[in-house]
């Protein structure tokens, strides 16, 4: 038998029903679904210290499971000393199973570590069906030592969802588990 994630089982169970109830779709192939997560994180001191490009591509990968990239920049900024071709940050895409593993993790471990924590903002939405959202401290995640880490920095979660619209993002992504704050 293999292994099939929690959080994929309970969407081919319970939230594709749950969903073609809540918005009539007529095919389950119109049910909109998750496609990828994307972590990344920007590393303003890279600049003077290229060390800190190793620290966080490290702890992307710790976090996600997955080897992180390093991002490189565009074009050249003066006044931050920025120079085309330089390493500015660290970058995970999620596909698949360990995308799930990962949501499961952040639902039940993670988020609930962040201190007052009383759900995530519903502005997050693109109007285009995805959402972003910014967490402050990298040590909410269990993977990560605290005794380990040289600087608390953040990180951007991006869910691409095949939704057409804000409404079917949010109630898909709060099918899975993800806790938006009550208006």
């Amino acid at each position: 038998m293999t292994y099939i994630p929690r959080l994929k089982q309970e969407y081919k169970e319970k939230v594709i029903s749950a969903l073609t109830e809540e918005f009539g779709y007529k095919n389950i192939m119109q049910v909109p679904k998750l496609k990828k997560i994307v972590l990344s994180q920007g590393v303003g001191g890279a600049v003077a210290d290229k060390k800190l490009i190793d620290y966080a591509v490290d702890e992307m990968s710790r976090i996600s499971g997955q080897k992180a990239i390093v991002t490189i920049s565009k074009k050249d900024i003066a006044s931050f000393k920025l120079r085309k071709g330089m390493p500015i940050g660290a970058k995970v895409t999620l596909r698949g199973e360990q995308m799930f593993e990962f949501l499961d993790r952040l639902v039940t471990s993670a988020l609930p570590r962040v201190r007052d924590f009383t759900g995530i903002k519903a502005s997050g939405f693109d109007g285009r069906g995805n959402y972003s959202l910014g967490i402050t401290e990298q040590i909410i995640f269990p993977e990560i030592n605290i005794d380990k880490i040289n600087k608390i920095s953040g990180m951007d979660i991006t869910f691409v969802t095949s939704a057409d619209t804000d409404k079917e993002a949010k109630s898909l992504l709060t099918e899975l588990g993800l806790p938006f704050k009550k208006n």
